[in-house]
């Protein structure tokens, strides 16, 4: 069996015997790569505000500000604006225009996401739009070609960004993978993103329709801005690593990058019991683990492996074999099984967050298991071949998946539950 287990001291013990924080309360030192993180801040005083006079124009005009240019692209309702920051709280008009914005970006690039949370209340799915496009951009940055905006900065050699990277560099152990001008201008990015994030924690609001209706979901919900930061984090290692030797290393990376979207989420689904926290990270996990492997081929493609490393090698596989040619290995298939089945064990956890949140928000994150066990057992179901074409759920998968979540989770009575449970087992239900 693969090794599974929860490395460091993140949240909570999980099943695996690996040592970790047995309280909520507890914490590890601050490192100095977390104070550097820690210290980017938007200060009030430093930039440009938004006059008064231009917070009342928009208002007025807000009705007919386009989120929807003509050729049907997403737009910037606040491009035009030459500053970061209002100093002062934008009209309810404008808060509304940059959820609207955020449910747009939702629906366009996540068509599972937004499944999984339509039918939640009005400001808790606006409020999961806010965090999915927090979380979209800052992947859009690390990942893609998204050219984040940030006004009144000096790009690349803004003295701030320059001395941050310099700092977050010396604390590495290794240099980028990327070639140098792809890597600045990442970094770069990444550094002002983490300086609107602080305007979520602060007084000023920002000019960005992503943060601004992120402030207003954090102070709603308050939201922690560690599990922001961590994120941002995540996405700083893919211009550092792309490598895992163990799984431990890749856990690290899933819980950056996954789990603390699980921890965002449960405060806006609402919990009593804090053990919430720790099936919500290992909903991250199992989700997150499912991504690594269907993307399997895509990934290698990209110089990139997530699958550990040593793990390969005592499978009598190398990483060379991934470009396709792995699936004639006779050890290929085995390993898949046994990594589905790793996977599973935090799904087990996962579905344990169900009953701790409310009837009307459990529907959202029952859903997104839902999809991504489907997926897993379609990869199974092709005996690991994720390299032919794409393993996705189309539509028809979606809609009748989710409408199966929302009867089981919105109106099935609990007594109901080992019912539905076992004619699941039997196939003559989804397993939802």
């Amino acid at each position: 069996m693969l090794e599974r287990r929860k490395p460091l001291d993140l949240l909570f013990p999980l099943k695996g015997n690996a040592s970790s924080r047995s309280d909520d309360n507890a914490s590890s030192p601050m490192t100095t790569l977390d104070r550097v993180r820690a210290g980017v801040t938007l200060a009030k005083d430093a930039v440009k505000a938004v006059s008064v006079t231009a917070m009342e124009a928009l208002r007025e005009g807000a009705s007919i500000i386009g989120i929807v240019g003509e050729k049907n692209e997403l737009v910037d309702p606040f491009a035009h604006l030459d500053a970061p920051i209002w100093s002062e709280k934008p009209p309810a008009e404008l808060y509304k225009l940059a959820y609207r914005y955020c449910e747009e970006l939702t629906m366009r690039e996540a068509g599972n996401f937004y499944h999984s949370f339509k039918y939640l209340p009005d400001e808790q799915r606006l409020a999961m739009c806010a965090i999915y496009a927090f979380c979209r951009r800052a992947d859009d940055i690390a990942d893609g070609d998204w050219a984040d905006r940030f006004p009144g900065s000096k790009g690349t050699l803004d003295p701030e960004a320059v001395a941050y990277r310099a700092q977050l560099e010396s604390l590495q152990e290794q240099g980028t993978i990327l070639d140098e001008q792809a890597y600045l201008n990442k970094i770069t990015q990444l550094f002002f993103f983490r300086k609107k994030l602080s305007t979520c924690y602060g007084e000023v609001h920002s000019t960005d329709p992503v943060f601004l209706a992120l402030k207003d979901t954090v102070n709603r919900y308050t939201i922690p801005r560690d599990v922001f930061d961590d994120l941002i984090t995540g996405m700083e290692d893919d211009l550092y690593n792309n490598r895992y030797r163990t799984f431990d290393e890749l856990y690290v990376y899933c819980y950056r990058v996954a789990s603390v979207v699980g921890l965002m989420c449960i405060e806006v689904y609402g919990y009593d019991n804090p053990m919430a926290k720790k099936y919500a990270e290992s909903w991250g996990i199992f989700m997150q683990l499912t991504n690594v492997l269907r993307d399997v081929g895509e990934d290698i493609q990209r110089d990139r492996v997530y699958l550990p490393l040593n793990e390969l090698e005592r499978n009598g596989m190398t990483e060379q074999e991934l470009d396709g040619k792995i699936v004639l290995n006779k050890h290929w298939e085995p390993y898949c099984r046994h990594y589905a089945a790793r996977a599973r064990t935090y799904l087990e956890e996962a579905r344990a967050l169900l009953p701790l949140l409310p009837r009307r928000t459990r529907y959202s994150p029952a859903a997104m298991i839902a999809f991504y066990d489907k997926i897993l057992r379609q990869i199974e179901k092709q005996q690991g071949d994720v390299f032919t074409q794409r393993v996705k759920l189309n539509k028809f998968q979606k809609i009748s998946l989710a409408a199966a979540v929302y009867l089981r989770h919105r109106f099935l009575p609990a007594f109901l539950d080992p019912v539905w449970g076992a004619l699941a087992r039997v196939g003559l239900l989804p397993s939802v």
